[in-house]
């Protein structure tokens, strides 16, 4: 290992004896701001970038957690109420709508699957009949066709699945 370092650096160090001190100080001085840059870009930014964005990304990551743990706590509520019939499930569905919906919805059930066509109907109402379905009539999305009309309200075909008969 010796002579290899002897053979590669030995044109090196003639040429660094063969400098006026004054050169010899200024290569210097360039080799330590070169070396200082890339020890800044390479390992001191990068870390210094992490760490100014790491109290926004924890508490982004713990606003995520609080949303999970709210989503378990509904889960675990829903796993133990009673299992729902069919029957009552299409009750409750019929109910959210027209106490959500009013006129601007219609629904029909066919077997598990029921299909809702909106006319028309405003988006905080739509969101409320979604959380009827879903907690009372333990329905879940299946298809979705929506379009937004010129006054922010919602047209299209939703179809939902029901617990099974």
């Amino acid at each position: 290992m010796n002579a290899r370092s002897t053979a590669a650096f030995g044109p090196l160090r003639q040429r660094w004896s063969g400098l006026a001190p004054r050169e010899r100080r200024l290569v210097a001085i360039a080799l330590a701001v070169v070396g200082a840059a890339l020890l800044w870009w390479l390992a001191i930014g990068p870390a210094l970038a992490t760490l100014g964005s790491a109290a926004a990304r924890h508490q982004a990551l713990d606003a995520q957690l609080l949303r999970m743990r709210g989503l378990q706590a509904q889960a675990e509520q829903l796993k133990s109420e009673p299992r729902q019939g069919h029957e009552e499930s299409v009750r409750a569905l019929e109910a959210a709508t027209r106490d959500q919906l009013g006129n601007t919805a219609r629904l029909v059930v066919a077997g598990d699957r029921a299909t809702l066509t909106l006319s028309g109907t405003p988006a905080g109402a739509l969101a409320q009949w979604f959380t009827q379905a879903r907690v009372n009539a333990r329905a879940l999305p299946a298809e979705a066709r929506l379009t937004r009309n010129a006054a922010g309200a919602w047209d299209g075909t939703l179809v939902v699945s029901l617990p099974p008969r």
